[in-house]
């Protein structure tokens, strides 16, 4: 724990902390509309931005938002209007994506390390700026996500009901992927944009197991991807390891977990049930 005396650990378990709250809040919504893995499809089209950024001498960071925003607003889009399947348009974003990315950092003067950083994070040089930007636009989306969690669960959970509803359908579509892409380019620096996804997915597939409405699901699931933060920056910190695998690595184990837990305790229950005796069959009666 001595290494938390020092600013730039505290940085980083802060920033953690702050992405395993609001990843999971917004990843429900993900995980209820079946697009579990548009956070990779959207961290590829960030990894555009990143290079466009380096390329431009521009903010990586602020370009790779706007690059992120317009990927994810237009597969919300492409797959309202119907032209074409959400799993077709997220595997064009995802490849396309990767490849811009791959194509503008080639093209610019960025080293390895650099591109590393935003590939597979790097929690531990995240600055103070970086800080207050990873807990400003955080903090946005756990208030938005929790504040408008009866009619974002209506639209992801039934947009026919919810447009009958009277809710502003569209709306609430582009704001979840506004929050997707927001949430994609501030995990960058913590897990990386090759990772993201996991932490959105991971604690609430794991709550998902333990709980059955969901605003109780949401709140498990934040509370596992705070753990799953935290956990994972400690073990970072003192077994030296890459501080974005080391959180992601910690989230799947706590599924691996309760999932065994869950198929033991299913079968303890079922032996410890007794079972009902067979009723006795009616004997017939013969009328003479």
């Amino acid at each position: 724990m001595e290494l938390f005396q020092y600013p730039y650990m505290q940085r980083a378990l802060i920033g953690a902390l702050v992405i395993g709250l609001a990843a999971p809040a917004l990843g429900i919504y993900l995980v209820q509309r079946r697009l579990a893995l548009i956070g990779d499809g959207v961290g590829h089209v960030a990894l555009t931005g990143v290079g466009a950024g380096l390329l431009l001498n521009r903010s990586p960071v602020l370009v790779a938002v706007i690059a992120a925003t317009i990927g994810a607003v237009a597969i919300e889009l492409v797959r309202a209007r119907g032209r074409t399947s959400g799993d077709l348009a997220l595997a064009l974003l995802f490849y396309g994506g990767i490849a811009g990315g791959v194509l503008l950092v080639g093209l610019s003067d960025a080293t390895s390390a650099n591109l590393n950083a935003y590939l597979f994070g790097s929690l531990t040089t995240i600055s103070s700026a970086d800080l207050v930007t990873i807990a400003v636009l955080g903090a946005a989306i756990l208030v938005t996500m929790i504040a408008l969690r009866p009619a974002l669960f209506a639209v992801s959970h039934d947009e026919e009901y919810a447009r009958v509803s009277g809710l502003p359908v569209r709306t609430l579509n582009l704001l979840i992927a506004v929050a997707t892409a927001v949430t994609v380019t501030i995990a960058m620096r913590a897990v990386g944009v090759l990772l993201i996804s996991a932490l959105m997915v991971v604690p609430v597939a794991t709550a998902q197991q333990v709980t059955r409405g969901f605003r109780s699901t949401m709140a498990a699931a934040m509370a596992l991807g705070l753990f799953a933060a935290g956990s994972g920056v400690w073990v970072a910190a003192t077994a030296d390891t890459a501080p974005g695998a080391s959180v992601v690595l910690v989230a799947i184990a706590s599924f691996l977990v309760v999932a065994v837990a869950g198929a033991v305790w299913r079968v303890v229950r079922r032996r410890a049930t007794p079972t009902a005796a067979p009723a006795p069959e009616p004997h017939e009666v013969v009328l003479g």
